[in-house]
C-alpha cells in the first residue's frame, strides 16, 4: 500500500522521468496550438510560417499509361490499358446484340447471354471453366445490351495466357448441346417472369420507351427473348446468328492490367487463324441498318396494387416515361446531353443522401420538392452509335396522372431556357467526379476501353472527356435542348392508365412555350 502511495505522489509531482519528459516539452496545460494564440491571424486558407512547403505526385498533363491498339491480319483488335495489380480484366467484346436481329428470331442475344461459359471443345462444362478460373483466382461474366456483347473474366495476371485461351473457347467453339439450351429456355422463361412481377419497372420501362422511340427497328427491337419464341430457338438458328456477326472483324480483346505485347501474343495464338464451330463460311446477313426514330406510345395497362404484398405494402402507382431523341455518343454534342442529363438528376423521392446525390438537381429541386405526392422523378440518357434517347421517369398515384404528365413535360421545355451557371458548374462537377470515380475500378476501365474502341478504334482518355466537359457553356445547353425539342415524343406508360393524358396532348405541350397540357371539359363525370 505505501509503495502505490509512493508511485502515485511522484506521479503527481512530476518525478522521475515523466518529469523530464514534462521539461522538454512544456507543461501539457500551456502548450501551444495552430488553433490557439500561436498564430491567432493566419487564416486557414493560408500556409502556417515555418512549416515545410508539400511536395505532391504530378503528372505531366498525359496519362503516363494510354491505351494501346494493335489490329491482328484478321480484323480482330486488341486493346490494352496498363494499370498496376496483381489482377487483371480481360474480355472479348463484340459488335452484336438484339438491335441486329431483325432477319431472325427476336431474342437470340438473351439466349447467347444465357449460355456462356458453358461446354467447349477444351471443356467438358461450366464447372470445369470454373475450375480453370479458380486456379487463378478467376471469375467470369457474360453481359449483352442492344449493340454489344460482352464476355469477360478477371483473373491474377500470371494467368493470362490460359485466360485469354478459355474466352477464345467460350466464344468460338461453344458445344450448344440440347441439355444446355433447355436450361437455357428455363431460365429465360424465369427472367421474362421475374421482370413482370418486380416491383422495380425501371427495366420494364426501358424496354417499353425504346419500343416506342424506333418502332420495329434497330434499338427499338426487343431485348429480352419474347415468349413465343423461348420454345424456337435452336442450335441451328443460333448457329446461323453465330457466323454472321461473331466475326473477327466485329471483335476487340480488351485487357486492363496487362502488358500490350504479351496480349497481342495470346491474341494471335489463340484467336488467330482459329476455325470456329459454326465453321468459316462467309458473313452474308449482316444488319447494317441506322436506327430510325419514330417516336410514339406503348401502353401496358396492370394492376400495380399488390406488386409489394406485406405488413407495409408499396402504394399502387402508375408509371410514365417521357423521352425525345438526342444523339449518338459518336456526335460532338454527345458531352452537352450528358451534361443537361446529369443537371436534370433526380431520382425517388427519398434519398438518404445529400449534394453527391443529386439533391440539388432539377427533377429534385423543381419536382420532387414541391410535390410530395410523385414517388419518383428520374432523368436517363441511352447513347448509341447512331443514335441517342433522352428520357425522364416519373411515378405517381393513379389520379394524379395527368398532374404528373404536365410536370414532366413542363420541365422538357425548361430545359431550352434561361441555365443558371451555378447549376451549370455543379453539374460538371458531378459528371466528372462520377466519370473519375468510375474509373477507379478495373472492370469499369475494361468496359470503357472495349466499347470506345469496338466503337471507334481509339480512346478518349478520362482528361480529354474532362477538358469537354469544362467547355460546355449555357448556350450549348440551350442549343442541344431546342434541337431536341422539335422532334416527336416517345412514350411508356405502365399501370393504371385511365388518366393518361392522348399521345397528341403530350406533343403539343412540348411543342408550347409552357410545356402545359391542352385544357380538356368533360360534359359528365
Amino acid at each position: 500500500m505505501a509503495a502505490m502511495v509512493l508511485a502515485a505522489t511522484r506521479l503527481l509531482r512530476g518525478s522521475g522521468s515523466w518529469g523530464r519528459s514534462r521539461l522538454r516539452f512544456g507543461d501539457p496545460a500551456y502548450r501551444r496550438f495552430s488553433s490557439g494564440g500561436a498564430y491567432p491571424n493566419i487564416p486557414l486558407s493560408s500556409p502556417l510560417p515555418g512549416v515545410p512547403k508539400p511536395v505532391f505526385a504530378t503528372v505531366d498533363g498525359q496519362e503516363k499509361f494510354e491505351t494501346k491498339v494493335t489490329t491482328l491480319d484478321n480484323g480482330l483488335r486488341v486493346a490494352s490499358q496498363n494499370k498496376f495489380g496483381q489482377f487483371c480484366t480481360v474480355g472479348i467484346l463484340i459488335n452484336s446484340g438484339s438491335r441486329y436481329e431483325a432477319k431472325y428470331l427476336s431474342g437470340i442475344a438473351h439466349f447467347l447471354e444465357k449460355l456462356a461459359f458453358s461446354s467447349t471443345d477444351r471443356f467438358d462444362s461450366k464447372d470445369e471453366i470454373l475450375l480453370t478460373l479458380e486456379k487463378h483466382g478467376g471469375i467470369c461474366d457474360c453481359q449483352t445490351s442492344r449493340d454489344t456483347t460482352m464476355y469477360a473474366v478477371s483473373a491474377d495476371s500470371k494467368g493470362l495466357d490460359t485466360v485469354v485461351g478459355l474466352l477464345a473457347d467460350v466464344v468460338l467453339h461453344p458445344r450448344l448441346t440440347d441439355e444446355e439450351i433447355e436450361m437455357t429456355r428455363m431460365a429465360v422463361q424465369f427472367e421474362l417472369e421475374d421482370l413482370n412481377m418486380r416491383p422495380d419497372p425501371e427495366p420494364l420501362l426501358t424496354e417499353m420507351i425504346h419500343e416506342a422511340a424506333y418502332r420495329e427497328n434497330t434499338v427499338g427491337l426487343h431485348r429480352f427473348c419474347p415468349v413465343e419464341n423461348i420454345g424456337t430457338i435452336d442450335r441451328d438458328v443460333l448457329h446461323s446468328y453465330l457466323r454472321n456477326y461473331y466475326t473477327p472483324d466485329r471483335m476487340v480483346l480488351a485487357g486492363v492490367g496487362v502488358e500490350h505485347a504479351q496480349l497481342v501474343e495470346c491474341a494471335r495464338k489463340y484467336l488467330l487463324g482459329t476455325r470456329p464451330a459454326w465453321g468459316t463460311g462467309a458473313a452474308v446477313h449482316v444488319d447494317r441498318s441506322v436506327a430510325q426514330y419514330t417516336g410514339g406510345i406503348v401502353k401496358l395497362e396492370r394492376d400495380m396494387s399488390n406488386v409489394s404484398l406485406g405488413p407495409t405494402p408499396f402504394p399502387e402507382l402508375t408509371h410514365i416515361m417521357i423521352g425525345l431523341e438526342s444523339c449518338s455518343f459518336l456526335d460532338g454534342d454527345f458531352i452537352p446531353f450528358a451534361v443537361l442529363n446529369m443537371m436534370m438528376g433526380g431520382g425517388g423521392s427519398f434519398s438518404a443522401g445529400g449534394p453527391g446525390k443529386g439533391m440539388f438537381t432539377r427533377l429534385y429541386l423543381n419536382v420532387l420538392n414541391r410535390h410530395h405526392w410523385m414517388y419518383n422523378a428520374t432523368s436517363y440518357h441511352h447513347s448509341y452509335e447512331d443514335t441517342g434517347l433522352l428520357c425522364i421517369h416519373a411515378s405517381a398515384d393513379p389520379r394524379q396522372v395527368r398532374e404528373m404528365v404536365e410536370i414532366i413535360t413542363r420541365e422538357f421545355v425548361l430545359m431550352a431556357g434561361t441555365v443558371d451557371v451555378v447549376e451549370l458548374e455543379r453539374a460538371k462537377t458531378q459528371l466528372m467526379s462520377m466519370l473519375m470515380m468510375n474509373l477507379e475500378a478495373r472492370p469499369v476501365i475494361f468496359e470503357d476501353v472495349g466499347r470506345q474502341v469496338l466503337a471507334t478504334r481509339s480512346r478518349k482518355l478520362p482528361h480529354e472527356l474532362c477538358a469537354l466537359i469544362r467547355d460546355v457553356k449555357p448556350e450549348d445547353i440551350k442549343r442541344v435542348a431546342s434541337k431536341m425539342l422539335r422532334g416527336k415524343p416517345a412514350v411508356a406508360a405502365l399501370g393504371d392508365l385511365s388518366e393518361l393524358p392522348a399521345y397528341e396532348h403530350v406533343q403539343t405541350a412540348l411543342a408550347s412555350r409552357d410545356g402545359r397540357l391542352p385544357r380538356t371539359y368533360r360534359l359528365f363525370r
